[in-house]
């Protein structure tokens, strides 16, 4: 046992890569041939369907849009709630009270995606049949869904990445006269910035993923370009789905593989822009620091 448990520590990182390895390489054989401007804006200019000035119908280039919209709006919709959550519980919440929202995050983040997407869709119902007979799944809607599964994400990481910071940093600023609200804002949170920048990114990545929230929320097959928060939508994974389901020869099925890959290109571009704005962060941070104009 003394040698196998050392091999196999060794072996997982590598079985990690080649899943993934594989999973990329299936990815680019089935779906990189149909990488063109046709994939994506069909045989619409693509000046035209970037400007919106003609609808692109036989592209993803609105599914593309409609994704990165919905992304943004769920972190947008999540991020203040979940940094707020997160430093409540790092900072100012009791025994009794952390373990009743730890309780309540855990019981969110293991409720799956379509339960979800009905809470969202019988909502709708609701609506309708009480005060607003007008109303009906949206952009808006499926954000605000997703924003609820990746709100334990945020919660977690922010409260994690406050806790491991040293308590001598709070101790420090407490006895130099600084107040419980300064140290949390001025001092703890630009410290445990990449903590919970990689919250934000998790996040990010689960909420462009996700297909059973947004099917039942407003995502269809063919809606254009996002035109309101309150107005249909199409999204990549949607696109995906209806794609395998419903494809009738190879070349819609190569369509259906291109788009997985183009989602998957989408991911990694969100990430790698988180990654910059927050590197970016740090060193203004360091040479603000540098130049005496501390907190």
């Amino acid at each position: 046992m003394n040698k196998l448990v050392p091999l196999l520590l060794r072996l997982a990182p590598l079985l990690l890569i080649l899943v993934c390895a594989a999973l990329l390489a299936f990815l680019l054989q089935r779906g990189l041939g149909t990488f063109s401007p046709a994939l994506l804006f069909g045989n619409v200019p693509p000046l035209k369907a970037l400007l919106g000035q003609e609808p692109v119908w036989d592209g993803l280039w609105p599914a593309c849009a409609g994704t990165l919209c919905l992304v943004l709006l769920t972190q947008a919709l999540s991020l203040i709630p979940g940094l707020g959550c997160g430093i409540y519980l790092a900072e100012y919440a009791s025994p009794n009270k952390a373990s009743i929202i730890n309780l309540s995050m855990d019981i969110l983040a293991g409720t799956p995606s379509i339960v979800m997407g009905l809470f969202g869709f019988t909502l709708i119902v609701f609506l309708r049949k009480t005060f607003l007979p007008d109303a009906n799944t949206s952009l808006l809607l499926s954000a605000a869904c997703l924003s609820l599964l990746v709100l334990p994400v945020i919660v977690s990481t922010s409260c994690e990445a406050l806790r491991a910071l040293p308590q001598e940093l709070r101790i420090t600023a407490a006895a130099l006269g600084m107040k419980k609200a300064a140290i949390v804002y001025k001092l703890l949170l630009p410290q445990a910035s990449r903590g919970i920048a990689a919250g934000l990114i998790l996040a990010l990545a689960r909420a462009g993923e996700d297909t059973a929230v947004i099917m039942l929320t407003g995502a269809v097959a063919n809606a254009g370009l996002p035109a309101g928060l309150f107005d249909k939508f199409e999204a990549l994974p949607f696109a995906i789905y209806y794609t395998c389901g419903e494809y009738q020869n190879a070349e819609e099925l190569a369509r259906g593989f291109g788009a997985a890959l183009l989602l998957l290109l989408l991911s990694v571009l969100l990430v790698l822009t988180a990654h910059f704005l927050q590197r970016r962060y740090l060193r203004h941070r360091q040479g603000y620091h540098a130049t005496g104009r501390s907190c």
